[in-house]
């Protein structure tokens, strides 16, 4: 049901080990080498495009998304556009609001309308906004979270999702659920599992070794045009490609097939 050149990997997770263009140069080696085709850039040290798409091509890996500064995609959409060019990318995230009261709705309806125009900016230069959730946007007006509400107050083709697997279990919503609401709207997914500790805390897991329906979360996603699935591990038990490796084996052996 995946394409396998459609998995990809999400860099924050192995953001201690991309801080410097050596390190970068080095990881992405071993990224591709577990059998990765494409990259999130997000977490990443310092290093000119220029060198990074090099490197990229070099390892024959794609860059299918990013995340960028809050504040910078806000205010200055433009470069956000020129630095995605130059990684011959078309996709880039909101990760996370900055300075947003999450219980002031008029602050929410000012987000929305910010996003909705830099979303506009974007899409004239040929890249989708989409914008990841955390727990955080499950905090209710109402009747809605403010997550309904941001993607009900900006337009679809202004901004899409990049909805985050762990974050909605976490946030007390159901993630099949927002797949499908998401229909047509969601080029980017993270996925990684939800744990539950004996002690009743949580924890990411690497996928297939948590709680989360995969089987329905995946079609949900497929039917909804899911374009990258992109995995993502905020915290891992030791090694991060270990963890990255383990979670993509899942995907193929159980949800994938070959272009």
């Amino acid at each position: 049901m995946i394409p396998r050149n459609r998995i990809a990997a999400q860099l924050y997770t192995v953001r201690d080990l991309i801080r410097t263009p050596a390190e970068i140069a080095v990881t992405l080696k071993k990224i591709r080498a577990i059998g990765y085709p494409a990259v999130q850039v997000s977490g990443m040290g310092p290093i000119p495009e220029k060198e990074l798409k090099r490197i990229l091509d070099g390892e024959g890996l794609l860059c299918c998304a990013t995340h960028e500064p809050p504040d910078r995609i806000l205010e200055h959409p433009e470069e956000v556009a020129e630095r995605l060019h130059q990684l011959d990318c078309h996709h880039v995230a909101y990760p996370s609001p900055q300075g947003v009261k999450m219980a002031e709705e008029r602050e929410v309806c000012r987000l929305a309308q910010r996003l909705d125009q830099a979303g506009a900016i974007l899409r004239s230069a040929g890249i989708t906004l989409s914008y990841h959730n955390h727990a955080f946007e499950f905090y209710r007006h109402g009747h809605r979270t403010v997550l309904e509400m941001i993607f009900e107050l900006a337009k679809p083709h202004h901004l899409a999702a990049e909805l985050d697997t762990y974050w909605i279990q976490a946030g007390g919503g159901d993630p099949t659920a927002w797949c499908r609401s998401m229909k047509g709207r969601l080029p980017l997914l993270h996925l990684k599992d939800y744990g539950v500790k004996a002690d009743g805390t949580t924890e990411f897991r690497e996928i297939g070794s948590g709680n989360l329906n995969w089987p329905e979360i995946i079609e949900a996603a497929f039917l909804s045009g899911c374009e990258w699935w992109i995995i993502e591990q905020d915290q891992t038990p030791g090694d991060p490609l270990h963890s990255l490796e383990a979670s993509r084996r899942f995907l193929i052996q159980h949800f994938s097939r070959t272009p």
